[in-house]
């Protein structure tokens, strides 16, 4: 498989606000699930919900977010994450249950469950940054991983301890489910060639159905403790201490299992809390704590960035201000791979 992703990078951010007069509408309608799900699973129920047949009969599950292309992470990932200090980089994803009977309420919301457990997905944070991908002169805030460099487009941690094995995978995923990629995606909205390649590999490493469980897909045992997160997930207003509920189960689950490790869960939440800043965890602050990395102050910075710009879009060489200079890893740059 070969891709180009020089000037790219749309796998990696939400760009359908780019899309103007329904140029490129072809390449994202369609079944909301399809979209917003994780990318390599398109096709297949990440709940082991039978074939493809019966689950295009039946509704969608679809997700409480909007991210377009939401990465999951294994358990083990999300505790390497935890232990480099990068929990605020991380981010749950719950779904609304197809029907009642598969389903848990958690306020107002019929989540889709596993054995009566919420059950969600963890994955990367998507901040406003300033953009301008596809060969674009001007720049546009779009959604865009924590990890992604706005002025080369490339990835803070590609190939380093941290990248994500669904994001080193992509796209060979969904061509080997004979699944549309966001190449392909960015070819006919945009031009361009992108998906070079198309050979690809086969489908191990991807967890699909009951293997997921524990893996990369968690179940809460305790619903009554997510009352407050759900509504704020849905509304895209989690704090620190919502997203620290969740990690914590994630990083305490025993993969093929339902079982929780307390001792595990304890020092999942205590590790996603440290450099908390007190009231609020800092979330609305662009000031850190001391003891955290630079992921949780660039996030609030480009929150706040984004809220005081009265539209104006900044320069993507921003990011060496709000990213960089707090710690960010740089990235080679194009010409330095050629």
């Amino acid at each position: 498989m070969e891709v180009n992703c020089d000037g790219c990078a749309g796998c990696c951010m939400d760009w359908r606000p780019l899309l103007e007069d329904g140029v490129g509408s072809d390449a994202r309608d369609g079944d909301p699930s399809d979209q917003a799900t994780q990318r390599g699973e398109r096709r297949r129920d990440p709940f082991g919900g039978g074939d493809e047949a019966d689950h295009e009969k039946r509704p969608s599950r679809e997700p409480l977010d909007d991210d377009a292309t939401f990465v999951p992470l294994t358990r083990d990932e999300v505790r390497a994450f935890l232990d480099a200090g990068m929990a605020d980089a991380l981010t749950p994803r719950f779904w609304r249950a197809r029907d009642e009977n598969e389903g848990v309420e958690v306020d107002g919301y019929t989540l889709a469950a596993v054995a009566s457990r919420p059950a969600f997905f963890v994955g990367l944070r998507k901040p406003p940054k300033p953009v301008a991908p596809f060969g674009r002169e001007e720049p546009a805030w779009l959604p865009a991983c924590v990890f992604l460099d706005p002025t080369t487009l490339q990835c803070r941690i590609h190939d380093g301890d941290l990248y994500p094995d669904e994001c080193g995978a992509y796209p060979e995923y969904n061509l080997a489910l004979d699944r549309e990629t966001e190449c392909e995606r960015v070819e006919a909205a945009f031009g361009g060639d992108r998906l070079v390649d198309d050979d690809h590999g086969d489908l191990d490493g991807l967890l699909l159905g009951s293997q997921a469980i524990g893996a990369k897909l968690f179940c809460h045992p305790r619903p009554a403790e997510l009352e407050g997160i759900v509504e704020r997930a849905a509304t895209g207003a989690l704090t620190r201490r919502d997203r620290a509920e969740t990690l914590a189960i994630a990083v305490a689950s025993s993969p093929g299992t339902l079982a929780i490790s307390e001792r595990h869960y304890e020092r999942g939440r205590e590790r996603a809390l440290e450099g908390a800043n007190g009231e609020g965890e800092g979330e609305e602050s662009g000031e850190s704590s001391g003891d955290e990395s630079w992921v949780g102050p660039a996030i609030r910075e480009w929150h706040r960035r984004y809220r005081e710009s009265d539209g104006t879009v900044p320069s993507p060489a921003v990011a060496d201000a709000v990213e960089t200079d707090r710690g960010a890893p740089d990235t080679p740059g194009w010409d330095a791979l050629e």
